[in-house]
């Protein structure tokens, strides 16, 4: 396997046709070794247009975002070296690797402890020291560091809880897929001031379930 010119060809025959063309997000994907994040046992499928297995035991399977539904959140966040960033659904560490090369600093939060330290282990051997692992549910955010410039929800939802909104700065984003199965939307929030959020859906897409979000009865009253 010729692994740079499989790193070429997915970022040119599938992010840059997903309208991802801010060069410097297609430098990052050349620059972030995205094969030293998945099982070596799937360095093969780390180029794939598909989601990647994580190694968890028991319980629900665990994905790997795919590449470009990864390569466009991050284009649409549009994160500033000075900013500091949440993330919910650390996986194998990838997306918090993406961030932590634009951003002041990550904090991202793993429920499953396999993930965790393969997560962990992932971002050490990249050599990037400015993201926090922390084992738990992410679901409440923290708030305890916030006011927050950007949060990621690297997973569905099917609704956005009003909390986490509530954790944003002024000017800040939060992105997330939101939605049920056959139709997720990727939608960014922007806190316009103390009290007001703005809403864009940015594009359709599905990705695998975020743990621990509560999902809102199928009954109206």
């Amino acid at each position: 396997m010729n692994i740079e010119q499989a790193r070429f060809n997915m970022i040119e025959q599938q992010i840059r046709p997903w309208d991802v063309l801010d060069p410097a997000v297609l430098s990052l994907l050349a620059l972030v070794r995205r094969e030293d994040f998945v099982p070596p046992a799937l360095t093969a499928m780390a180029f794939m247009d598909t989601e990647v297995p994580l190694p968890v035991q028991g319980g629900e399977r665990e994905f790997m975002l795919a590449p470009k539904l990864e390569a466009r959140l991050l284009q649409e966040l549009a994160v500033h070296k000075h900013e500091r960033v949440l993330e919910i659904g650390t996986g194998s560490g990838f997306m918090a690797a993406l961030l932590a090369h634009k951003a002041q600093h990550v904090t991202t939060f793993e429920l499953r402890s396999e993930l965790v330290k393969f997560a962990s282990d992932n971002l050490r051997r990249a050599g990037i020291a400015n993201v926090t692992v922390i084992q738990g549910d992410g679901a409440a955010g923290q708030p305890s560091e916030a006011p927050w410039d950007v949060i990621v929800l690297s997973g569905s939802v099917s609704t956005v809880p009003e909390s986490l909104l509530r954790q944003l700065k002024p000017g800040g984003r939060l992105i997330a897929i939101v939605g049920e199965q056959p139709i997720m939307q990727a939608t960014l929030f922007t806190r316009t001031d103390e009290q007001s959020f703005q809403r864009t859906v940015l594009f359709d897409t599905v990705a695998p379930r975020l743990h621990c979000f509560a999902v809102p009865s199928a009954f109206q009253f």
